[in-house]
């Protein structure tokens, strides 16, 4: 039986996950797309499909009806676009035992061969199985089954329904599925925050546990699960019931909830598993083993998806982006930090570009085993993650404070200050205090100058300076707002000033003494000039000398 390029590739992928050192050796000698400019060492299209939720989600909240709503709570929660797979009746239980991973293959309902691979370890005489269908290196067509909790559905590459028949370890099975309902996401940006699952992959449950920007957010809201708390607390439209960071979401109109859910699942959701992922890589690396470290550079690729998306493409280049690749470029926008040199109003923001250079050396040291200074350069890209949630968060302290910013504008400051406060908590509980008191749900006031200067205060105990963050920048007058200018580096400012007042010194001190000797050079002129005008030069010159200079 001849099968497509397509399920090649797939039996390829079936086969690397099934632990075949041999098919794995040629996966890795396979080249993959570029994640915007990054090449990834790993299959991660699937992964980078996350933002297809995000994006499903955010269609259905911009319809600000209940109904929308819910739809849009169900994709977070179910999903649709990630880990697609089904849930299938076997008319006959299994006669074998089967891996997770193993080949099993099936029909489309235009009778073309769908491929998938088995979704755990199933014992023999198992009757319900998960299926996942298989992906290809190919973002545009990286799977064809995209239903979960989707309002739009994709059902070309699904297996039929309601009956059909598969092939698993060379024996036929019959099985029974409704297409509609048991086609699922196993991944989820809910699954993300989830409360066992954050617990286990980043508190207790992990080789490096506590992951330490993670614990900076469990202490201070005092759960494992406050992203995914957040966000359904927006959706009930309820109070939050944290340790810090509270947020009554009951006094937000659609529109105000709107903002926390979207803006909270890409920037508490997915922002920490990015960390996450980070931190997991580093967990799985050997040391000096260059053969041995594809688990922490799949885990890596998984990061940089997570960061991206598969909308930014190859190049990164595009404005529809949904997760934090596309949030660094609007707010170098707004900061006038765009451009390889952080100093341009459009284009990619230099944040991005930086990250994406220590994206490519972080994965070569994992590939190398140099887990030492891999774990260097993962400390410098999460200290970077916090910079857009601070140009956002003052940002929007300056529209509520000065620009007359309504429920959206304030929501939006609301979820920036959610995804950074932890951090600055960590620094100091005072100055986390004073954004929060200014940028809360029910904040009755905003003062944008304590909010700027709070954050100014933690800088360089986060690890982050002025030029990172920049200034607030108003196309209208070309210019910075008022009070929203680049603040001055601290250290960098003593330092020059101490450098200058050495440079005049020695400039006095330089000054005098040529000073000194020009005016001894001038007295001895004259003395010279003096003398030979009475005849008895200082320097004579002899008979002697001038024959033999003859």
């Amino acid at each position: 039986m001849k099968l497509s390029i397509a399920l090649l590739v797939t039996t390829l992928a079936a086969a690397e996950a099934s632990g075949s050192s041999k098919w794995a050796n040629l996966r890795r000698r396979l080249s993959f797309e570029k994640v915007a400019g990054y090449m990834p060492g790993s299959q991660v299209t699937d992964h980078c499909a996350i933002d297809l939720d995000q994006k499903a989600m955010e269609a259905q909240i911009s319809l600000k009806t209940p109904e929308s709503f819910e739809n849009a709570r169900r994709i977070y929660n179910e999903g649709g676009n990630s880990k697609s797979y089904a849930m299938l009746t076997l008319t006959v239980p299994l006669k074998t035992a089967i891996k997770k991973g193993d080949l099993i293959v099936g029909k489309n309902q235009e009778g073309n061969e769908v491929a998938g691979k088995a979704y755990a370890n199933y014992d023999m005489s198992t009757s319900t199985i998960k299926v996942q269908y298989m992906t290809t290196d190919l973002q545009d067509s990286y799977v064809q089954c995209q239903v979960g909790a989707l309002v739009e559905t994709n059902t070309k590459g699904c297996f039929v329904g309601e009956m059909g028949d598969l092939k698993i370890d060379g024996a036929e099975y019959a099985y029974t599925y409704n297409a509609a309902e048991d086609n699922r996401g196993g991944r989820t940006i809910a699954g993300f925050s989830e409360d066992d699952n954050a617990k286990d992959k980043m508190r207790v449950g992990c080789k490096g546990c506590p992951y330490e920007d993670f614990q900076y957010f469990y202490d201070y809201y005092g759960k494992d699960d406050y992203a995914h708390h957040w966000i359904e607390a927006a959706f009930a439209g309820e109070k939050t019931q944290f340790t810090y960071g509270n947020a009554d979401f009951s006094r937000y109109t659609l529109e105000g909830k709107g903002e926390v859910i979207k803006k909270g699942t890409a920037y508490l959701n997915i922002f920490m598993y990015v960390i996450r992922e980070l931190e997991d890589a580093l967990d799985d690396c050997e040391r000096d083993c260059i053969n041995c470290n594809d688990a922490p550079v799949h885990a890596w690729d998984e990061a940089v998806c997570f960061y991206t998306g598969s909308i930014e493409g190859v190049d990164g280049a595009t404005d529809d982006g949904k997760l934090l690749h596309q949030l660094a470029d609007k707010r170098c926008a707004n900061y006038k930090t765009c451009g390889v040199e952080g100093t341009d109003l459009a284009g990619m923001a230099k944040l991005n570009y930086d990250l994406f250079n220590l994206f490519a050396v972080g994965n070569f040291q994992l590939s190398t085993g140099n887990c030492p200074a891999a774990r260097r350069t993962t400390k410098e890209i999460i200290t970077k993650l916090y910079v857009p949630m601070i140009q956002g968060t003052m940002r929007y302290a300056y529209k509520a404070d000065k620009l007359s910013g309504g429920e959206k504008e304030k929501a939006e400051g609301a979820v920036f200050a959610a995804a950074v406060l932890p951090r600055v908590h960590a620094v100091s509980p005072t100055a986390a205090k004073t954004i929060y008191d200014n940028m809360k749900v029910d904040a009755s006031s905003t003062d944008f100058k304590a909010v700027k200067a709070a954050f100014e205060s933690v800088y360089a105990e986060v690890g982050i300076s002025c030029t990172d963050i920049g200034g607030l920048w108003n196309e209208g007058t070309n210019m910075y707002y008022s009070g929203m200018e680049p603040c001055a580096e601290t250290i960098s400012t003593m330092n020059s000033e101490v450098e200058t007042k050495n440079n005049n010194t020695l400039a006095v001190a330089l000054g005098c003494t040529f000073g000194a000797l020009f005016a001894i050079a001038a007295a001895m002129v004259v003395y010279m000039r003096s003398r030979e005008k009475q005849g008895t030069p200082v320097f004579k010159t002899s008979e002697t000398d001038v024959k033999d200079m003859n």
